[in-house]
């Protein structure tokens, strides 16, 4: 996160209740769980400086005194021990688990209803999309992994829309010497995706990161919400290049296989190398390398995954 994305300063929240006052306890911390203040300690909470926030903090100051307790409201530059940018990882991980929540019961949902969608499905979907919004409203610092969440509510809600039609194959040509744009934190489909651009679309390709498309807009975007080249039905993006630019190399379709296994968690196509794909480029992110470096570790291993699959596929020429 630049610097001009930090908060330009923080709300703290400090305060003390009456042991005997169990019902206001509760009551308060439902409060500020779903304003979605980072507890630092135990009566400490810490929101972004904003009129809304500060508004918000105020009430429950006075809540807090209403109850016989005592509270403190400090507008507040830095925490000893804590940088802006340790507080928003902070804020990160917590809407992280948020979304992780959301995560398996979206994935289950598709693979019950898969086929068709069921009479429960409409009613299921509509409650985890007001799961999803509810944390989204206070996802203060944009979280890589609600990108992932909406990519499957997105899934979801195409099962029971009609089917697509097919449009006709792209011609590569206008699709060359580009910008092409993805989300941060690049994990195994978009590094897979940008390997597939490069290796067999745009050999001149440029790729860099920002959460909305609107960063760079001569950009190509690709694995973001509302863009042509993303998640479509039960296709991941490098699934949907394949098919929009009608690559039918079986070794980059195995690829592809294992991308899908490994990005969509639904077993489709039963390749195990798809684990440990996963987990390098997971490895790679808790190692701390810049989305850059991981592109280039991960073209580096794509292009040998890819060399092996089609030295398999070639017949053995020494053979009767």
């Amino acid at each position: 996160m630049s610097t001009s994305q930090l908060p330009h300063g923080w709300l703290l929240l400090l305060y003390t209740l009456p042991a005997s006052k169990t019902a206001g306890r509760v009551n308060l911390w439902r409060k500020l769980k779903k304003s979605g203040a980072y507890a630092l300690k135990t009566s400490g909470y810490v929101l972004p400086d904003e009129p809304a926030h500060l508004e918000r903090f105020q009430w429950l100051v006075q809540q807090v005194r209403d109850d016989g307790g005592d509270a403190t409201l400090a507008r507040v530059n830095s925490i000893e021990g804590l940088t802006s940018e340790d507080l928003v990882g902070l804020f990160n991980e917590a809407r992280a688990s948020d979304y992780a929540a959301l995560t398996k019961p979206l994935q289950q949902l598709i693979a019950a209803h898969r086929k068709k969608a069921g009479k429960d499905f409409a009613e299921a979907l509509e409650k985890l999309q007001r799961q999803f919004q509810e944390v989204r409203a206070i996802d203060y610092f944009s979280c890589p992994d609600g990108h992932d969440v909406e990519v499957l509510l997105e899934r979801a809600a195409r099962l029971s829309a009609p089917p697509r039609k097919p449009g006709r194959a792209l011609d590569t040509k206008p699709y060359r010497r580009r910008l092409w744009l993805t989300r941060p934190h690049p994990e195994i489909d978009r590094v897979g995706s940008a390997w597939l651009i490069r290796k067999f679309i745009d050999p001149q390709a440029r790729f860099v990161f920002a959460a909305k498309p609107s960063a760079h807009p001569g950009a190509i975007p690709y694995d973001m919400m509302d863009v042509e080249f993303t998640h479509h039905g039960d296709a991941c993006t490098f699934e949907t290049l394949l098919m929009r630019f009608a690559i039918a190399d079986p070794a980059v379709r195995r690829i592809g296989e294992m991308i899908h296994d490994a990005d969509l968690e639904d077993a489709k196509f039963q390749r195990p190398e798809c684990i440990g794909l996963d987990l390098l480029f997971k490895g790679w992110a808790r190692l701390g390398h810049g989305d850059a470096e991981v592109l280039d570790k991960g073209f580096a291993c794509f292009d040998a995954l890819y060399a092996a699959l089609r030295k398999k596929s070639e017949p053995d020429r020494n053979s009767p």
